[in-house]
């Protein structure tokens, strides 16, 4: 790991906008400082663990249970999902949200872009991901982090043959309390309550207000969010390209003492609004097709 750790080093350190160093459980971290803003970018996973403008409070969760290990996924952040979302159907044995959230990505690019800095990941098939998903695939993950952050997943089908899949950008927002923020951006669309059985529903006009375990997938949405938290007096505004699904998420209390890596008290800290391609929403390409979803997160004040 030491060695390989330098060898990123020598590519990617770059004065004033970029370092490699070993972040949690010695896992080789990208550190992204352009002027406007701070993040943490970990290799496993792919993963956007912390984006702070200056100053601003953090505005993505990480569990302090979090585990970062090689066989692990990172509790909070923005976990990439692929290539299917929740459990697989057919295979209870398979890794829930598919394997790119545990899987090591690779630096292909760190430059500058105007005020931001862009870090460009890549992600192939290796053994393990053949193993469960036979298919030829390639995954870029661009992250360009300034007053805003844009996340970019774009998906490209190396097979002779289509196929389908499910992806997500399962993003932790960091509030005050769940229990008083609103989100708005979701009034009229069809939903999937993962927490009623599955059952079919449709979100009214007024904000979504959580009130207790919440698993809602939003279909055939490409609506930006709001999230206001009188809290923390901002608001987080979600917008999102290549998108048509959006999934709203939070264990409450009861479900977050059966999570190992989520401390008992941490759930009232943060809201998932989840930038997805799942469900009836999922994405067929067709050989040598690509796909990209965006999602871009800003602030506001309150």
């Amino acid at each position: 790991m030491a060695a390989g750790l330098e060898a990123l080093q020598r590519r990617f350190d770059l004065a004033g906008l970029s370092r490699v160093d070993a972040g949690e459980g010695g896992l080789p971290r990208l550190r992204l400082t352009p002027a406007a803003a701070e993040a943490e970018v970990y290799l496993h996973g792919g993963h956007v663990t912390r984006w702070q403008p200056r100053g601003a409070a953090p505005v993505l969760f990480v569990s302090a249970r979090s585990r970062f290990a090689p066989t692990a996924a990172i509790r909070g952040g923005i976990p990439v999902i692929f290539p299917w979302f929740g459990a697989r159907a057919g295979d209870p044995k398979a890794p829930a949200h598919g394997f790119a959230r545990t899987a090591r990505w690779e630096v292909e690019a760190i430059e500058r872009a105007g005020d931001a800095a862009l870090a460009v990941l890549r992600l192939t098939p290796d053994e393990a991901a053949r193993a469960s998903w036979p298919h030829r695939f390639r995954l870029r993950e661009r992250i360009a982090v300034g007053a805003a952050l844009e996340v970019t997943l774009e998906v490209e089908n190396q097979d002779a043959a289509a196929w389908s899949f499910e992806a997500a950008l399962h993003t932790y927002l960091a509030v005050a309390d769940v229990r008083h923020v609103s989100i708005t951006g979701l009034g009229g669309a069809a939903y999937i309550d993962k927490t009623a059985g599955m059952a079919r529903k449709q979100q009214g006009p007024a904000p979504l207000a959580l009130t207790g375990e919440t698993d809602s997938v939003y279909l055939g949405t490409g609506a930006a969010c709001v999230v206001d938290d009188p809290g923390m007096r901002r608001r987080i505004v979600v917008e999102k390209e290549g998108s048509a699904t959006t999934v709203v998420w939070n264990p409450w209390a009861e479900k977050a003492r059966a999570l190992g890596d989520l401390g008992d008290d941490e759930w009232p800290r943060f809201v998932c609004v989840e930038t997805a391609n799942a469900a009836d929403d999922r994405v067929t390409l067709a050989p040598g097709q690509r796909h990209a979803m965006r999602a871009r997160l800003r602030l506001e004040p309150r």
